[in-house]
């Protein structure tokens, strides 16, 4: 007789292993690799590279130095010329306004973990701290 094994996701299995920190940074990364697929990687690619002389790359960029730029980027857009990595870029950045603070937390996260080498949670309190500034 087969006895039947049960699944256990393996998010769960490798959860068990860490520390409540490494969890939320796991659960923000993966939220955030989510809405950047379907809000920003049409014209920044699923890999951070850019789409040629039209739309900056995120990978290596000079522009993650100020992270209130990016997140008020991420919900409010861009207009008019931005340099990244010494290139001029001149195309409209779309307003991602229906963005939850949230969204935006997992959204800044997961970049910078995957193309900044930065390993911390970008939380919702610095995120409406920006947004939030007059």
């Amino acid at each position: 007789m087969i006895k039947k094994i049960k699944y256990i996701p393996l998010l769960i299995l490798l959860n068990s292993c860490q520390s409540p920190e490494k969890v939320k940074l796991e659960q923000y990364y993966i939220g955030g690799k989510e809405i950047f697929e379907q809000n920003c990687a049409n014209c920044h690619q699923k890999d951070g590279k850019g789409l040629q002389n039209l739309y900056p790359p995120i990978v290596g960029s000079d522009y993650l130095k100020d992270k209130s730029a990016v997140i008020l980027a991420i919900k409010n857009g861009l207009a008019g010329e931005i340099k990244v990595n010494g290139k001029t870029y001149n195309q409209p950045m779309p307003a991602n306004s229906h963005l939850q603070s949230l969204d935006i937390a997992e959204v800044v996260t997961y970049i910078y973990s995957e193309w900044s080498n930065e390993r911390k949670i970008t939380t919702v309190e610095e995120v409406e701290k920006i947004l939030n500034k007059k």
